[in-house]
């Protein structure tokens, strides 16, 4: 439609891209190109007056919360550590995991977190690991690792680890067991705060979209 206040959107790469996917044709906005070549960074709808951005789940709210992006989606644990000044309109309950604190089999049968006094963790997630047990009284000392975080009880560099589990697969792959739940995790739509002042109906329109897909997708997984 001429004149239409252009959206631009930050979407995650990965499985999340994926899931936002069914909730966007849901609500009526078609992202089947953003699919179709992973090569492209930026797609436009002008029809729609919508565009899209794909980048690296971690760099969502920064584009966001400068205004590179209007809106965007991110995950909660990426929007705990970085503490962004973001609007958060609309919980999308997909990207569902929960962060955990593990560590090796052998430890867990002879260890009590209640117990826990001073402890060496290793995450991707420093703030919200350090938050956690501070929260409870237990000195920690962090190593903030990129990836592989499975890898660090194995090889001695600490005795337990903070990271998102979905299924729990691959920490019993690696000797790991979970032994305490911090947080559940989903992914949230996010918006830049100038964006409600500037484009409030466009933005409007597409949260109480979206909102409807979650809702329905919520009522058919309550009859299953």
């Amino acid at each position: 439609m001429p004149g239409r206040d252009v959206l631009t959107i930050a979407l995650p790469k990965g499985r999340i891209l994926n899931e936002a996917a069914s909730l966007f044709k849901a609500a009526g906005v078609d992202i089947a190109p953003v699919l179709q070549d992973d090569r492209r960074l930026i797609f436009e709808d002008v029809a729609e007056g919508l565009r899209f951005m794909v980048i690296r789940s971690q760099d969502v709210p920064t584009y966001v919360e400068y205004g590179a992006a209007d809106m965007g989606i991110a995950g909660k644990d990426v929007l705990l550590e970085q503490a962004k000044d973001l609007y958060e309109p609309l919980d999308l309950n997909i990207g569902v995991c929960r962060m955990m604190v593990a560590e090796p089999v052998e430890l867990s049968a002879r260890d009590n977190p209640r117990q826990w006094t001073h402890i060496r963790v290793a995450t991707k997630y420093p703030n919200i690991t350090l938050g956690h047990f501070l929260g409870k009284g237990i000195q920690v000392d962090i190593i903030k690792l990129y990836g592989s975080i499975e890898l660090a009880p194995l090889l001695g560099l600490s005795e337990r680890i903070v990271d998102l589990v979905q299924t729990g697969e691959t920490l019993r792959k690696n000797g790991l067991t979970e032994v305490e739940h911090i947080m559940h995790i989903s992914s949230k739509l996010v918006c830049n705060r100038a964006s409600l002042k500037t484009k409030p109906r466009r933005v409007k329109e597409l949260v109480d979209a979206l909102g409807r897909s979650v809702a329905r997708n919520a009522e058919a997984a309550a009859k299953q």
